[in-house]
C-alpha cells in the first residue's frame, strides 16, 4: 500500500546506509505567518507507509509552527521486507528503523530554519517506533495507538515527556494506556497519556487511497476524539518543543 508517487516537496535525507525519501512541510506553506527558525518534529508513518494521510499530519504540523519531516521507513528495499526489519527493530530496541529516525532528526536539527529542537510523532506502527526513540535526543514524544516495547520501565528511563493516545476499543493495544502511565509515572517522565472510551485503533484521521480499504475494520477515524488528541499534542508540544507557556 506504500505511495510511491513523487511530490514537489519530497526529498532525501541522509542515512547510515545512503538516503531515504521523506516528506518535509515547511510552516510558511501552509498557513503560518512567522518566519523560521522553526521548532520540528518527525512524523513517523503507519504500516501503511508514506501515503497522503501521512503527508497531511505533517501539513497539520506545519500550520501550527513546526518544520515537520516525515520519513519514508519502507523506501530501502520492498515494502514487506522493510515491514519485516522495522518489526525486528521494535522487538529488539534497535536497528534500521530506529536508526532511520534519529538520522531525520539530526538532518532537521542540522537545518538553518530549525531551532534545534525537535520532536516526534507517531502512528500505530510509527507510535510504536516514537515510544522507543523517546530516551534519544527528541524534546518531546506523541505516540498514538502505539504497541509498548518490551520491559518498558527499562526501554523509557530517561525518555522525554510524553502525549500518548490511545482508543480503549482498539483490543489488540487493551490496557496499553494504563500500563504507559503506570510505567512514565515510576520513571517520573511528564507526560499526558489518554484512552478515549468509544475510539478503535486509527482515531486520529480519515484514511485516503488504498489505505482506506482498512476502514472500518483495521481502523476507525473518530472525529471528536481526534480533535481532543490533536488539542493535547500541539498544546503538549508548544510547551516541551516550542517553548510556549502552557
Amino acid at each position: 500500500m506504500r505511495d510511491t508517487v513523487p511530490h514537489v516537496a519530497d526529498l532525501r535525507y541522509p542515512v547510515a546506509r545512503g538516503t531515504l525519501r521523506a516528506y518535509l512541510a515547511v510552516p510558511t506553506d501552509h498557513g503560518f505567518a512567522e518566519a523560521g527558525p522553526w521548532p520540528a518534529v518527525v512524523v513517523i508513518h503507519e504500516v501503511f507507509g508514506l501515503t497522503d494521510d501521512i503527508r497531511r499530519q505533517a501539513d497539520r504540523f506545519a500550520a501550527q509552527g513546526y518544520l515537520a519531516l516525515a520519513p519514508d521507513l519502507f523506501d530501502w528495499g520492498a515494502t514487506v521486507r522493510c515491514l519485516i526489519a522495522t518489526a525486528r527493530a521494535m522487538a529488539a530496541g534497535q536497528g534500521r528503523a530506529l536508526d532511520d529516525v534519529q538520522d531525520a532528526r539530526r538532518f532537521l536539527e542540522s537545518r538553518d530554519d530549525c531551532t534545534g529542537k525537535v520532536g516526534v510523532a507517531g502512528f500505530c506502527l510509527g507510535g510504536g517506533l516514537a515510544i522507543l526513540v523517546s530516551p534519544s535526543g527528541f524534546a518531546a514524544s506523541a505516540p498514538n495507538y502505539g504497541h509498548l516495547p518490551r520491559q518498558p520501565e527499562r526501554r523509557l528511563d530517561g525518555a522525554c515527556p510524553i502525549v500518548a493516545s490511545y482508543g480503549a476499543r482498539d483490543r489488540p493495544l487493551k490496557g496499553a494506556a494504563a500500563k504507559l502511565e503506570s510505567v512514565l509515572s515510576g520513571l517520573g517522565v511528564e507526560h499526558d497519556v489518554k484512552e478515549y472510551a468509544g475510539a478503535r485503533h486509527g482515531f486520529l484521521f480519515p484514511h485516503s487511497g488504498k489505505s482506506a480499504l482498512s476502514e472500518p475494520l483495521l481502523v476507525q477515524y473518530d472525529p471528536v476524539a481526534a480533535d481532543d488528541a490533536w488539542r493535547r499534542i500541539f498544546a503538549f508540544f508548544d510547551q516541551h518543543v516550542k517553548g510556549t507557556a502552557p
